[in-house]
């Protein structure tokens, strides 16, 4: 008798079928993460919460940037904020968008450094 291997967490999908508008919700998350800098906002952000000053650090970009981007990521409903004294400090609530964007940060690795596919 053959043994079945786990279905990892990253291949399970969701038992409904999607339609047109699961479809248009996802790329307009795929054009709000086409932006490098809110793609590696993003990416900081499945590493763990952070505040304005950490990002605008770990992203290398000037901090107005960093606050509008994630002023639309917020709009957007892909990070969420929350004020600690004077400081707001941003994290992501989706484990779905964290593996999105970890996965998409993998696979653009493997095409620079030319590292073979796997599964």
């Amino acid at each position: 008798m053959p043994v079945s291997e786990p279905t990892s967490t990253a291949t399970r999908s969701h038992a409904h079928p999607s339609g047109a508008a699961q479809f248009a919700t996802a790329a307009h998350v795929f054009s709000l993460l086409s932006d490098p800098t809110r793609l590696h906002l993003v990416w900081s952000l499945a590493r763990g919460e952070a505040d304005v000053n950490t990002l605008t650090q770990a992203s290398g970009a000037a901090r107005p940037a960093v606050s509008q981007h994630l002023a639309k990521l917020r709009l957007a409903g892909l990070v969420q904020v929350r004020k600690e004294g004077r400081r707001s400090v941003y994290s992501l609530h989706d484990g779905h968008l964290r593996r999105l964007v970890t996965e998409a940060v993998n696979h653009a690795d493997h095409m620079v450094t030319g590292a073979p596919p796997h599964d």
